[in-house]
């Protein structure tokens, strides 16, 4: 099988995925969401106190600092054992004592070790960001929680990763040319699945769900779900309160597992009012099917993913890196996986700021009540000591929200005085 000939499906594999996801982000996201154009922000002392905003900015300052330093070590530690001959001969030597022959057992092996290497070297930075929300009052968990929690974290990423490095390997091995469109089509039917399975498999490790009990909030939000046109399997609350003070609410899976989950701080310590105005925001993602439309684009830039994989993995081979059928190159796909993911952060969030949006305005324009919706998007910020004047640059790459201030303008543009 000639290296051209896999230089050919590779290219071909990131223009199909790449085009896709062109088309479908195109078709699919709300890129005007806003009535009437771009907004201007509103004053920042119209929305929050001085005290409030210098709480905030000084909370989110070293919230930074530690979740940033994370960033930077972890990136540079995946990066060094990936890209450096001296990092994958450590890994090759350690898998290869333990794993034998099995390549798939090195794979797996391979991916624990790097998994195990990165959380050690972050683990006090996410120690020191845990103290800072105990300091602010954010964290209700105990350390034994954190520890629990970092522990199925770290079991549910060496599971998901293994299966995607598996799926690479065993197409790249059976296929050594065709694999980057055949691996490309498997992990974009594994993003579908993951999906529909992440609300009944993965979210119950960290959360128990109970049905929101019957009463006016249970009536208001399935009457809400009705005029929406929305099928909702269930309304849930997760028990948040175990671990946070924050308030917060979502929807998540689609078809037979599409469920709201409001966090029982919300219940409890929000106006109805205020509740409803978030609901109607989450039931406006559920009308959409905002879940389906990232799951789709996320298969489609896993199918380009595999393109470019081939193609890089190709130039890589005339600097010393393994082929893609050779477990010692889950060093490189872990490495090349981290910066990717660092790249594509801008897209991926700018998408998902769209999408808010459009939630928010029909949230607004169902409820009518401008006044509960900036109420509690005040709240959520207080609560949360979110940073109502983020650097521009760092809301552009991380944030995946519009800020309190842009969606207080909406509040007045949607619904004017």
């Amino acid at each position: 099988m000639s290296d051209a000939g896999s230089l050919r499906v590779s290219a071909v594999t990131a223009g199909v995925g790449g085009l896709l996801f062109v088309v479908l982000a195109w078709w699919l996201v709300p890129w005007d969401p806003v009535p009437g154009g771009p907004l201007d922000p509103a004053p920042v002392g119209s929305v929050l106190t001085a005290e409030q905003v210098a709480r905030a900015e000084s909370f989110a300052t070293w919230s930074r600092v530690w979740s940033w330093s994370a960033l930077v070590l972890s990136l540079a530690l995946a990066c060094w054992f990936g890209f450096t001959r001296r990092g994958r001969g450590v890994v090759a030597r350690v898998v290869g004592r333990l794993a034998g022959r099995r390549w798939w057992v090195q794979a797996v092996l391979a991916v624990v070790l790097l998994t195990l290497a990165g959380r050690l070297l972050t683990l006090p930075l996410a120690a020191a960001r845990r103290q800072l929300l105990l300091d602010a009052g954010l964290s209700t968990q105990t350390w034994s929680g954190f520890a629990r929690d970092v522990l199925l974290g770290e079991l549910v990423t060496v599971a998901v990763t293994s299966a995607a490095v598996l799926a690479v390997l065993a197409c790249a091995r059976r296929w050594r040319r065709a694999w980057p469109a055949v691996a490309g089509g498997l992990l974009a039917a594994l993003v579908l699945g993951g999906s529909f399975a992440y609300p009944v498999v993965v979210e119950p490790l960290f959360n128990s769900f109970t049905s929101l009990p019957d009463g006016e909030l249970r009536t208001e939000v399935l009457a809400i779900a009705d005029a929406e046109g929305v099928p909702v399997d269930d309304v849930l609350v997760a028990d948040a309160s175990r671990r946070t003070t924050t308030l917060n609410a979502y929807v998540s899976g689609f078809g037979g597992t599409r469920r709201v989950v409001l966090y029982d701080t919300l219940v409890e310590d929000v106006p109805q009012s205020q509740t409803l105005s978030i609901v109607a925001h989450e039931l406006a993602h559920a009308r959409h099917d905002d879940v389906v439309v990232g799951t789709v684009l996320g298969a489609s830039g896993a199918l380009a993913s595999m393109g470019l994989l081939g193609l890089v993995l190709a130039l890589g081979r005339r600097r010393g890196w393994p082929g893609a059928q050779d477990a010692s190159v889950v060093p490189v796909l872990l490495a090349l996986a981290a910066v990717a993911m660092l790249l594509v952060s801008p897209i991926q969030n700018g998408i998902s700021r769209q999408i808010e949006l459009r939630a928010d305005v029909d949230a607004l324009r169902y409820t009518g009540d401008r006044d509960a919706f900036v109420d509690v998007q005040q709240q959520l910020a207080v609560r949360s000591l979110a940073d109502p004047s983020p650097p521009a640059w760092s809301q552009f790459w991380f944030g995946s929200h519009p800020g309190v201030l842009t969606r207080t303008a909406l509040a007045f543009r949607v619904l004017p005085d």
